[in-house]
């Protein structure tokens, strides 16, 4: 009790006050922290439609003979699919796909040859549903090779010798929505908390009550995290906006640990405050601010997976979208939605995020702490 009462009677919390005060009296302010949420959920959930390629390929050839070694040829004879993983075993295959290494799995039973030359083999084929558009993409390529692989085969009759039973995984019903909701969710973060952020201290700035701040009684963390602690709340009530509009309007399954989005949320509204700090450091005026904010945002958001997947780049870009915060968030966001993964698998995309947070933040602080002295 003594340490609430101390921190209630603190100048940090009068400094906490003052803030939230001076927020909540900029309408302008409340209505960018509700309305474009609002706005670029429905519309980007609604309308995107994009093409992909280069789809991560995984095969099980339990057969391993020449029959089965031209299908898999076929499969990977053109830009959509990849040979990217020969797991040894289904498990492993179902690994790899959950955790986003693989796009398709194919199995080929060890009874292939026999069933080859009894016009009747199946084989078995996983596809990440996610992606909806690139699910049906795959969908329907595979189906395609296949029959031309049947028109190829020797003494083909009427009956395709080769069919197979497509599974799509996670999104069955191959909802587009599904797919592009989560990216928006980390996108509207993205542009939301890096220009509310800034324009806290550009407006300090203008008004010219940045100086007056060091003649407050408090240290010059204290009046950083005093601007930062009312937006990481504000920016958590959007993310429990977009949640609540992805379940309700576009009926989103959440299969994971509603604690463990939270919790990595608030770490990716931290990367956008501070990212946003480090812009108002940068810039002397909002205009300032907002062009600067375009040039970094929209490299973010066309690398992060979000709009396009991440497939369907070229390698270089593929590789530097690693680099991209918004990039590990959407993948979070995906995973515990639609896969219900937990931080076992999703542990290298926290650390990335969480790493990227401790640099942004210390970056901000530095020039913060350089502007005030």
């Amino acid at each position: 009790m003594k340490i609430f009462h101390r921190l209630f009677n603190s100048s940090f919390w009068a400094l906490v006050r003052k803030e939230f005060r001076q927020i909540l009296r900029n309408k302008q302010l409340i209505i960018l922290l509700t309305v474009p949420p609002t706005v670029q959920l429905l519309l980007y959930g609604t309308a995107l439609n994009p093409d992909v390629h280069n789809l991560r390929l995984g095969v099980i050839d339990y057969a391993n003979v020449g029959s089965s070694r031209e299908l898999i040829t076929a499969m990977t004879s053109n830009r959509v699919f990849t040979l990217d993983s020969v797991p040894t075993s289904e498990k492993e295959l179902s690994r790899q796909v959950e955790e986003g290494k693989l796009d398709v799995g194919v199995i080929i039973p060890p009874e292939f040859p026999r069933q080859l030359a009894k016009k009747s083999a199946n084989i078995q084929v996983f596809i990440d549903g996610v992606n909806a558009n690139t699910a049906g993409i795959a969908g329907n390529y595979i189906n395609q090779i296949i029959q031309q692989y049947n028109r190829h085969l020797a003494n083909a009759q009427a009956n395709p010798p080769v069919s197979p039973q497509v599974v799509f995984l996670y999104n069955p019903g191959l909802t587009s929505s599904w797919f592009f909701v989560p990216g928006v969710m980390g996108l509207v973060l993205t542009l939301i908390g890096t220009l509310v952020s800034a324009a806290t201290v550009i407006r300090e700035k203008d008004t010219g009550t940045l100086e007056q701040l060091l003649m407050t009684p408090a240290a010059n963390w204290e009046i950083l995290l005093a601007k930062i602690v009312p937006l990481v709340f504000l920016m958590m009530a959007d993310v429990l906006l977009a949640l609540t509009l992805g379940l309700v309007v576009f009926h989103l399954p959440f299969r994971g640990n509603l604690l463990l989005f939270f919790t990595l949320s608030a770490v990716y509204v931290f990367v956008g405050i501070s990212l946003g700090m480090m812009l108002a450091t940068i810039a002397r005026s909002q205009q300032q601010v907002l062009l600067t904010s375009f040039f970094i945002n929209m490299p973010l958001v066309q690398t992060s997976g979000a709009i396009a997947p991440i497939e369907a780049m070229p390698p270089f870009f593929q590789y530097l979208s690693l680099l991209n915060p918004l990039r590990h968030y959407i993948t979070i966001v995906r995973g515990i939605l639609l896969k219900g993964v937990g931080f076992d698998v999703l542990w290298m995309h926290v650390l990335a995020l969480v790493g990227f947070a401790v640099a942004l933040m210390t970056i901000s602080v530095k020039r913060f702490r350089s502007q005030l002295s």
